[in-house]
């Protein structure tokens, strides 16, 4: 917790520049004495925080000093990836299809290896088509998970005619799930027709 926190706390100085302490502590909702050890603690780790004193003081990173560091958590990345692959019809009525693509593309390059990676990983395992309201399905988080980990899932598990499936990606369109099989990609299938799943704890 206090790790993600001093992140935050790197990347709120990064971005906004000077401010203090009680604004630092208005936005990481703690409190003010609770900004000053993480401040102590990033300057012992040889961060270069400059504390000013005064009625116009406040706190800042000195030396120009930028990081690539997000502060997102795998969870977080992968929701940015999916966000970002969201295509938004309301850009290209206005006339912004094309610099919305290059906005996207853009911020996805300005992160770090390692959370760009899992963001078009989620990009291709969580495709949504466009602004829709899904439904609540509890068999949803268990069947992401399964994409995720690559763990094969029996479909109709209790029906006379069971169907063991590889989920590579599930794809949203207006209210409908549909589940990506590896073994025929070709042929999403509906959530609505899995009925009872099955994970197993084998991977393909």
């Amino acid at each position: 917790m206090r790790a993600s926190r001093l992140l935050q706390l790197l990347l709120l100085l990064q971005n906004r520049g000077r401010l203090t302490a009680r604004q630092l502590a208005d936005e990481l909702e703690v409190t003010r004495r609770t900004v000053l050890r993480d401040v102590d603690a990033l300057t012992e780790a040889g961060l270069p925080v400059v504390v000013h004193r005064g009625v116009r003081g406040g706190i800042e990173l000195g030396f120009n000093y930028r990081t690539r560091l997000t502060g997102l958590s795998a969870e977080e990345a992968e929701a940015l990836g999916i966000v970002l692959g969201v295509r938004l019809p309301a850009l290209e009525a206005l006339g912004l299809g094309a610099a919305g693509r290059a906005a996207k593309a853009k911020l996805l390059e300005s992160l770090p290896d390692g959370v760009r990676e899992t963001a078009l990983r989620a990009q291709r395992q969580f495709r949504v088509a466009g602004p829709a309201s899904a439904e609540d399905d509890p068999r949803l988080a268990p069947l992401a998970k399964a994409v995720r980990e690559g763990r094969r899932v029996t479909i109709r598990a209790r029906s006379r005619t069971p169907r063991t499936i590889h989920p590579v990606a599930l794809v949203l369109t207006g209210r409908r799930w549909s589940v990506v099989d590896a073994q025929a990609p070709q042929a999403p299938i509906a959530l609505e027709d899995c009925d009872d799943l099955n994970i197993s704890a084998l991977r393909f």
